[in-house]
């Protein structure tokens, strides 16, 4: 697979990224597939999680908290515990990689609920909005540059999970790290490495370009809510 003129573990060599073409883009096209698909599911999830603790605040606590405690487990020990349930491969690692990032998407969009301007409800209230509507209409659109800034931090936090799946045999980049490290060949491990941090870049940028066309209005709280 290797060359035997090649120098003895360099920390990057593109005559490796040149021979293994096929399999670093199937393993990018893995850990893509896989933090895309985690961070929609999560979201999914969170959205009505979140909504619903904002409108029954006695299940704020609860609902929190029950995503905080997943959120603490291990990745290794999670794997563990759903592959004999869930099987060794893909299943297993997405149901880890959303509970993981379910914590900081209900949160960022429960802080959203509850920071938007209480003159904008009462406003709506005056004009006839019931809870649903208000909900829907006012509280989730005032409460964007919260969620978005909650989505970028889960997004780049579930690209660099994407690699401890590689214990189930489905990490994407982590597959070509562990292969790197049994076998002591840093180009190996420092391509996927790399690839990682300019997955987690790309992915950033994308959402605040998204983020910021369809909200100009909010673009500087877009950008200083992340950095805080």
């Amino acid at each position: 697979m290797r060359l035997a003129d090649t120098p003895p573990n360099p920390w990057f060599s593109w005559d490796y990224v040149q021979r293994n073409h096929a399999d670093i883009t199937e393993a990018l096209g893995q850990h893509v597939s896989l933090t895309l698909q985690a961070v929609a599911i999560a979201l999914l999830l969170a959205l009505p999680l979140a909504a619903l603790a904002h409108t029954r605040p006695r299940l704020a606590a609860p609902v929190v908290g029950a995503a905080g405690v997943m959120y603490t487990i291990p990745s290794l020990a999670l794997f563990a515990l759903l592959a004999p349930y869930t099987g060794i491969g893909r299943t297993t690692v997405l149901i880890g990689l959303v509970a993981y990032a379910l914590l900081v998407l209900i949160r960022n969009i429960l802080v959203g609920l509850q920071g938007v301007d209480p003159a904008v409800t009462d406003a709506a209230r005056g004009m006839g909005y019931g809870r649903t509507r208000m909900l829907v209409q006012v509280e989730l659109p005032q409460a964007l540059p919260s969620i978005v800034a909650g989505v970028r931090v889960a997004t780049v936090t579930t690209v660099a999970l994407v690699t401890v799946g590689v214990v189930v045999g489905f990490g994407g980049l982590g597959q070509l790290m562990f292969r790197g490290f049994r076998s002591n060949y840093h180009a190996e491990i420092m391509t996927a490495t790399i690839l990682c941090l300019v997955l987690a870049l790309i992915a950033d940028l994308a959402i605040v370009t998204i983020a910021r066309w369809m909200m100009p209005w909010s673009r500087s709280r877009i950008l200083s809510d992340v950095s805080a």
